[in-house]
């Protein structure tokens, strides 16, 4: 077509956009909708035109029309992108799961802040939804088989459970990956002294704090302290309302000009975290002990409720964690406040949804970690040997181990590594990048990468696998978004999922997002569970 022929077609003269090819005023508005709709070109034709038209003056003609399409196509695209709010899309009862989900996730966080407590607590609710230990089946010389449910624990810190599917194990499991540990502070082996009648427990921080956060709270004492003889005593003082807190003190504002000056980083040193348990000395004391009176009288207090003595304390676990129950928050009670939300939203909601699956096709598998906020390291974190033991014993339990049958089993596995993500806050906008950050009550969220600027320690999840993520949470009408953690060059993170990827597994990472992250108390939407839970209620049955 001749371009005279194409502009009389397209009614440009009609429509009074051009008088003739030379004229400037071509994109005068005077046309109306009618001549505006005849006008109209496909986006395909108009790139065609304008790479084969050499002449200037009819590119001149077409750019109005370019300029409007691609407007018109960018404002689709970009209302394709925008997440939609779940909170719009719930029926009456949706909302009644959603707050049956979130009262039963407050309940988990108060029993469990320690990962001790939170493997008990989950150990203890999976038997009861009818899962077997490993170590009892293999004990009893039982063979694995399809449809049974199996669970298996490593020092009481690391716990994975299985849903035995249909298809042969080699091909693969459906798993849903968390950690269990949260930052904290951990009492030292030598903790305890007495200065200027005040005694205080020595600590050692466990994973990325914010120093200052931690002080002028009310603080409770969680763990086990282990005796020579091999007796294990459970503590957890500060919960019960006729309970004692713990404290850590703070410097008064009338004195703080010179802490004031200080970096945030500097403010509290890490050395000044000590915890304060007493100031009251024993009375009956002799004169060469008075001046550890104060630090004495703890220490019988201690030995009278758990039998202990000071050198008990070179075997035990003790972490120090915010008192206080997990709480609605907001007027509209739309959130939850919380301490050790990272990464117990995740490791929750992927138990809940372990516990709703029913014959599934594929093995279904929970992990659930320790250490993932110290690198994952050591013989509870996800760079043990733990997983890959576990899932040994369970093929020769199900009678088809081999080296190869346990590689084609983590190889053909699919992962979703479940941990949370920067939620968008508004009061640190200039952290992140909008169009790519992760918001409260828009669903759970899938981030293709992790890392720190240059994606380093990431694992990248392929093109293909989120393409197949994307189509089971479409086709189960999971609400999700993506994202990316914070600003190229501000900071970054990671998760267990670079690890998983070591056995030629696809992973991705996907979670809730969460405001004031490794903060004492962080903050999550009840609707953001909500759809944690269903995700991977979805991606267990359909991936």
């Amino acid at each position: 077509m001749k371009p005279e022929a194409f502009l009389k077609k397209q009614n440009y003269y009609r429509a009074g956009r051009c008088r003739n090819a030379s004229d400037s005023g071509y994109n005068k508005k005077r046309n109306c909708e009618e001549n505006d709709r005849k006008s109209q070109i496909s986006y395909t034709n108009l790139i065609s035109l304008l790479r084969i038209w050499k002449n200037v003056e009819i590119r001149k003609i077409l750019a109005y029309n370019v300029e409007r399409i691609l407007r018109i196509k960018r404002k689709v695209v970009l209302y394709i992108m925008e997440r939609r709010n779940a909170w719009l899309s719930y029926e009456e009862a949706d909302e009644k799961e959603l707050e049956k989900l979130a009262k039963n996730y407050r309940t988990f966080l108060d029993a469990g802040k320690t990962e001790r407590e939170c493997v008990l607590e989950l150990t203890r609710e999976a038997e009861a939804a009818g899962y077997v230990s490993l170590e009892n089946k293999l004990a009893s010389g039982e063979q694995i088989k399809a449809g049974d449910k199996i669970y298996a624990v490593g020092m009481k810190k690391i716990m994975a459970m299985f849903h035995i599917g249909q298809e042969p194990i080699e091909k693969g499991m459906n798993i849903l990956g968390a950690h269990i540990d949260s930052p904290r502070l951990d009492v030292k082996q030598n903790p305890l002294y007495e200065d200027t009648d005040l005694v205080y427990l020595d600590t050692h921080y466990y994973g990325g704090v914010k120093k200052y956060q931690w002080v002028a709270l009310p603080l409770a004492i969680h763990g086990v302290i282990v005796k020579k003889d091999g007796t294990v005593v459970n503590v957890n003082v500060g919960e019960d309302e006729d309970d004692p807190v713990v404290y850590i003190t703070d410097l008064l504002i009338h004195l703080a000009g010179k802490q004031l000056q200080k970096k945030a980083a500097e403010v509290i040193e890490g050395e000044n975290l000590d915890i304060l348990i007493g100031s009251r000395p024993l009375k009956e004391e002799k004169d060469e002990k008075k001046k550890e009176a104060v630090k004495n009288n703890v220490l019988r207090i201690l030995g009278e409720k758990y039998g202990v003595e000071e050198e008990d304390f070179l075997s035990a676990e003790l972490e120090i964690v915010p008192a206080g129950k997990a709480r609605d928050c907001g007027l509209d009670r739309s959130m939850v406040a919380a301490y050790g939300q990272d990464d117990r939203v995740c490791a929750y909601t992927s138990f809940v949804a372990m516990l709703e699956m029913e014959a599934p096709k594929r093995t279904s598998c929970c992990l659930l970690t320790d250490k993932e906020e110290i690198g994952s390291v050591g013989a509870t974190g996800m760079q043990s040997n733990f997983f890959e033991n576990t899932v040994a014993e369970l093929l020769e339990a199900m009678g088809c181990y081999s080296g190869l049958a346990l590689r084609r089993t983590l190889k053909n596995s699919f992962m979703l590594s479940s941990d949370v993500s920067a939620g968008y806050d508004p009061a640190y906008g200039e952290c992140f990048e909008k169009k790519n950050a992760a918001y409260l009550g828009r669903g759970i969220v899938l981030n293709k990468f992790t890392g720190a600027r240059g994606k380093s320690g990431s694992n990248d999840a392929n093109a293909e696998y989120v393409a197949k993520v994307r189509g089971i949470f479409d086709d189960s009408n999971v609400v999700f978004q993506t994202a990316e953690l914070g600003k190229v060059d501000v900071g970054g993170g990671g998760t267990i999922a670079y690890i998983a990827a070591l056995y030629g597994m696809n992973v991705i990472d996907s979670g809730v997002a969460v405001l004031s992250m490794h903060a004492p108390w962080e903050v999550t939407s009840k609707a953001d569970i909500y759809e944690a839970k269903k995700a991977y209620k979805a991606f267990l049955e359909n991936a």
